[in-house]
């Protein structure tokens, strides 16, 4: 009964693609193959992707795709507001739904300018601690956004014991899947402060001072990493509570070509948990 209906499905999907455009001929491969996979009982897994393919995609993104970094970074901030909002919903917090935002100078500190935003627009009380900042307009747009709405950016990182204290959880924006080699000051002493501290850390889409696929068994540990795009390797390492994975914008070609295997994005939300 299965061969049948996968045959059938075949015969289908042949004389569809000899009607439909290339965008759609991809379309219908990738849903005649959740089909396929539905009807034999198996499917594939979702794939972890390496720094260079993961730097590849982005590239493609960008070259191919005609995205923008901004247009990027503010689908990518959005699913991870959305994340932690699920994860951590305004009634189980104290502390006035405190959040800390730390902020790293490259994509991923945009990230999470953008989350600190829309998670101040979702009811929670962000501030920003971003101490290497850039001339780039891009960056100076995203945190005069967040300074009129009245988001407040600390000076300096206070101790672990204040900071446990004085906030609900603490998302760590500081740097992504471009990472290499040695952390450099100020950063070094900031992840040794977010290690000591007792409330959750939240990382965007790389817990900050891991190798992008061997990860850190001695770095930060976070209870919630929000994947971006695709999973990277180091993210199977991962120990934590919450695994989302978030950014739903990746182009079925992308999917097919680097065979991610995502998963399906439940009504319009953009983010889902993993794990």
């Amino acid at each position: 009964m299965q061969a049948a209906v996968i045959g059938g499905t075949g015969t289908h999907v042949r004389r569809l693609l000899l009607n439909v455009r290339p965008v759609q001929r991809v379309l219908v491969q990738l849903q005649a193959a959740r089909m396929a996979s539905d009807a034999a009982g198996t499917e594939s897994p979702m794939k972890y992707l390496g720094q260079d393919e993961a730097q590849q995609i982005d590239q493609e993104l960008f070259n191919e795709y005609a995205y923008s970094v901004d247009q990027l970074m503010e689908l990518a901030g959005l699913s991870c507001a959305v994340a932690l909002a699920k994860s951590y919903p305004l009634t189980s917090l104290k502390k006035d739904a405190t959040v800390l935002v730390c902020c790293g100078p490259g994509n991923n500190g945009g990230d999470g300018l953008v989350c600190a935003r829309h998670l101040k627009m979702f009811g929670y009380n962000p501030s920003v601690f971003y101490p290497k900042r850039t001339d780039k307009p891009l960056y100076k747009n995203l945190t005069l956004q967040c300074e009129q709405l009245d988001i407040p950016f600390l000076s300096h990182l206070p101790k672990p014991q204040l900071l446990s204290d004085g906030f609900s959880y603490i998302v760590d924006a500081l740097f992504g899947f471009s990472f290499k080699g040695e952390v450099r000051p100020p950063f070094g002493d900031v992840l040794k402060t977010l290690k000591e501290v007792t409330v959750p850390i939240c990382s965007i889409d790389i817990p900050s001072g891991w190798d992008v696929e061997g990860g850190n068994p001695d770095g930060l540990q976070p209870e919630f990493l929000i994947s971006l795009t695709a999973p990277k390797k180091c993210a199977e390492k991962f120990a934590g509570r919450y695994h989302y994975l978030g950014g739903r914008f990746v182009p079925p070609g992308i999917i097919q070509k680097y065979e991610l295997n995502l998963p399906t994005y439940p009504g319009t939300e953009p983010c889902i948990r993993l794990h």
